[in-house]
Order: C-alpha cells, then sequence, then structure tokens
C-alpha cells in the first residue's frame, strides 16, 4: 500500500482513537527517556555492495504504527505531545522511477503534512534541538544533525505495548487475513491441478494481488518432501512425477499489517490426509487456549504432548506422549515453537519481554526456537502453529541419543514422503473468547 490508501469507513471510525492511543504511548515513553519529541524516519533505500541495484525497501515498523504509509524512503514523523503530529514527506522530483501518491485517505486529516522534495530538507521541519528528541530508526537514515538514537526506556516501552492491538489495528489484520485466505484458496486449486511449487507461489500471488516485496515473508510452498524443511523456499520450477502433499506458509500484507497462514493437503483420501485431520483438530483446541492469563509457554508445551498423541495413535512411537514429551522424542518430530506475536511485523517484536522497562522472560528448558514467552492479555494477537515433521536430521539424532526403540521406522518411512504438516492460524486473545481471524476469513 502506497501512501495514496483507499477510503474505507470502518477504518476511518477506528483510527482516531488508535492514534489517540498511540499519542499516549509516545508521551509516556519520553517521559520516561527524558525527551521531548519522538522522530520517525520511514526508512532509505539500501544498495548491493559493489552494484547500483538497490535492496527491496522496507519501512520502518515504528513508522507505519502511526499510519499506513509503507512505500516513503526518506519520509519523517515528529510526534510531541499535546501537538498534531506532522508527517515530513519526501516526493522528490524523479523521471526513473514512480513518485509516492500525494498522502490520501482518512488518516490525512489527523497529520500536519510538510512535502520536501530532496532527504536533506526535513531538517528543516524537525524540532532545532535535536538532543531532546527520541529519534528511532536504522543509522542510515541520518541527515544532517539528526541520527537515530534509539533510547533503550523509549524503545522498550513502545515495543511491549505495541503487543496489545487497538481495534483500528485488529480491523487491519482482519483485512490481511482475509486477503491472505483468498490467496491460499487459489494455491489449493493451483495444487490440485498440478502445477508446480513455482506455478503455485505465482497462482498466489496474483490472487493475492502482491508479490515478492509486498509480501510480509517470502512464501514457503512445499510438495511432498519438501515440507520437511521448515522454511523451504527453492520452489521447483517443474512438478514432481507424483503431487502427494502439498504444505503453504504464506501471509498477505494489509497497510504494513501482516497476515501468517499456514495449511497442509494431502492429494488423496489416505493415511497423511487422516493425520492432517487430526493436526487440524488439535490445532483448533491450542487455538482456544489463546486465553487472557495463560503463559503462551504452557501453550507450547501442551501442543508438544498434543501431537505426541497423535503420533501414538498413528504409530509412529512407541512410547506414551508423557515419555515422549520428556525424552525430547517429540521435538524430533515438532522441532520449532508453537508460534509467535503478530501484527506490524510477522515476528512481533518484544516477544521475551518481561516488562515495559525491559527483562527478558526465559523459554523452557530444551525448548530453543519458541518466540513468545509473555502471559496472553486482550489485544494481543498470537500464531498458533503446530507442526509434525519427518526429517532425516532429527530423526538420525534421535537413534545417536539411544531413544531409536522409541519409535516404529517402518511408520516413519510410510509418512516421509509425505515431508510434514502445519496448521496456523492467526488468534487474538479477548476478554472472553478467542477470535480467530483465520478461521474467520475461511469460514467467509
Amino acid at each position: 500500500m502506497s501512501a495514496a490508501t483507499p477510503e474505507n469507513p470502518a477504518l476511518a471510525g477506528l483510527y482516531p482513537q488508535h492514534l489517540e492511543t498511540l499519542q499516549a504511548r509516545a508521551a509516556e515513553a519520553l517521559q520516561r527517556g527524558g525527551f521531548d519529541h519522538l522522530l520517525v524516519p520511514s526508512g532509505t533505500l539500501h544498495y548491493q555492495f559493489f552494484d547500483d541495484r538497490d535492496y527491496p525497501y522496507a519501512v520502518n515498523p515504528q513508522f507505519k504504527a502511526w499510519l499506513p504509509v509503507t512505500r516513503a524512503p526518506g519520509s519523517w514523523l515528529v510526534i510531541t505531545p499535546g501537538i498534531k503530529p506532522k508527517l515530513v514527506f519526501l516526493q522528490p522530483h524523479d523521471y526513473w522511477h514512480v513518485v509516492p501518491a500525494m498522502p490520501s485517505g482518512y488518516w490525512v486529516e489527523h497529520f500536519d503534512i510538510a512535502i520536501i522534495r530532496t532527504a536533506e530538507e526535513a531538517a528543516q521541519h524537525l524540532p532545532k534541538d535535536a538532543a531532546r528528541c527520541a529519534i528511532l530508526g536504522e543509522p542510515q537514515s541520518a541527515i544532517a544533525g539528526y541520527a537515530p538514537n534509539n533510547p533503550q526506556p523509549v524503545v522498550a516501552y513502545l515495543e511491549y505495548h505495541r503487543a496489545f492491538k487497538t481495534p483500528y489495528e485488529i480491523a487491519m489484520m482482519r483485512e490481511a487475513s482475509r486477503i491472505g485466505v483468498r490467496a491460499h484458496r487459489a494455491a489449493e486449486r493451483a495444487f490440485r491441478a498440478g502445477s508446480s511449487e513455482f506455478g503455485i507461489h505465482l497462482a498466489y500471488c496474483q490472487a493475492a494481488g502482491q508479490d515478492a516485496n509486498d509480501l510480509p515473508y517470502g512464501n514457503i510452498v512445499c510438495l511432498n518432501e519438501h515440507a520437511a524443511v521448515l522454511h523451504y523456499t527453492d520452489r521447483d520450477r517443474l512438478p514432481p512425477k507424483q503431487s502427494r502433499s502439498f504444505l503453504i506458509d504464506a501471509g498477505a500484507s494489509f497497510g504494513g499489517y501482516a497476515s501468517d497462514i499456514t495449511r497442509t493437503y494431502s492429494a488423496q483420501a489416505d493415511e497423511f490426509a487422516a493425520m492432517i485431520d487430526a493436526v487440524d483438530a488439535a490445532q483448533l483446541t491450542m487455538c482456544d487456549a489463546v486465553r487472557a492469563g495463560t503463559d503462551y509457554r504452557q501453550v507450547h508445551l501442551d501442543a508438544h504432548l498434543a501431537l505426541a498423541a497423535i503420533l501414538k495413535d498413528f504409530g509412529v512411537i512407541t512410547v506414551s506422549p508423557e515419555a515422549a514429551v520428556q525424552t525430547g522424542v517429540s521435538g524430533a518430530f515438532f522441532p520449532h515453537g508453537i508460534g509467535h506475536g503478530i501484527g506490524l511485523q510477522v515476528h512481533d517484536v518484544a516477544g521475551f519481554a518481561e516488562s515495559d522497562r525491559g527483562g527478558s522472560i526465559a523459554r523452557p528448558d530444551g525448548h530453543p526456537y519458541l518466540r513468545l514467552t509473555r502471559v496472553l492479555q486482550p489485544g494481543m494477537v498470537v500464531t498458533i502453529e503446530p507442526g509434525i515433521y519427518f526429517i532425516d536430521m532429527l530423526l538420525d539424532e534421535l537413534k545417536q541419543k539411544g531413544l531409536a526403540d522409541a519409535v516404529d521406522w517402518a511408520r516413519v518411512d510410510a509418512f516421509k514422503p509425505y515431508g510434514g504438516i502445519r496448521i496456523e492460524d492467526d488468534v487474538v486473545c479477548t476478554a472472553a473468547v478467542p477470535l480467530n481471524l483465520t478461521r474467520e476469513a475461511f469460514a467467509a
């Protein structure tokens, strides 16, 4: 989404309260850091070493938290408590590239907007005493006299509270989920029609109306054994001789917010399809655990037990689910975390934050890849993504640890050609029952 944002009555009605919340957070963060102003550069283009080609531009998340502008490098926000926020918007004279459109949409009336033609001109519109400014951004965003300082008390406070989404943000994420689900349906159709991984990827992008630079992360499109590579992004150009299974982990963006959705399919109504159904049912139970006051670490640990029970039911392991978890056998089949926070970033910040002043909440022992350890509270949005995989490296480690007898290797061999299973939804913690944005979009 560029600076021009389509009118949306629902978002227009929710945006003022969102802005008020951000202004209150900024005022408290500045007070804690001893600053008078918050300056947020949008970020700049980065160029490849020994080349004149730029990397894909990514907007500063601290910038897009305030307004749905994601393609305006060289711009700045000026936030001063008690004063209308200012957008210093870079609209260069350029005939080599498309110039960012003039700001428009439901949000513009809430900002004083100054148009500049060069990045250096921004300094004319920033507070005169840079020492009184908390400047949040990357080093490359610096202009004469104004270099990002990213003061810890300010960053810690703002990032911690970003976990609590406003109703406006939930609406933005709902739209990102709607787009993502539309594209997931197109991807499944392409799989059923016999497309290659690359062809499925293109079908997804076409249906989403987003290319690789628009999507919140690189699409993971896996046929057959490739699903055993957690972040598989190679995308074969030709279809396999036989498509047995399909795992797709792909999201969509809307106004700077992300969705993150994973689905797994079997080509036939076979035993692997039954295992997918079992994981899907268990995943729904895990989603229901996204309740206020629940420790997210416990959701992760409970997921291990539930997935071990599925492995036991399908004859893959020979020990009890409890023994599988205790000995680490379950971790060989489910080697990642149950999920993470999501919002302006796919893996949202402050997942381990102990408080808005800093500190860290440790992961459970033996679970190094969990990305969120906080206690869930209303407004938090998390992913729930259990998985079962058949990964040679991890299975070989079980044998090396003397745990081979805990596994029926013939059953492993039967499932290995399918790669693995992952089911992922984006779930909002509320004061009552959870709101599953992904299932809501699939049901529409």
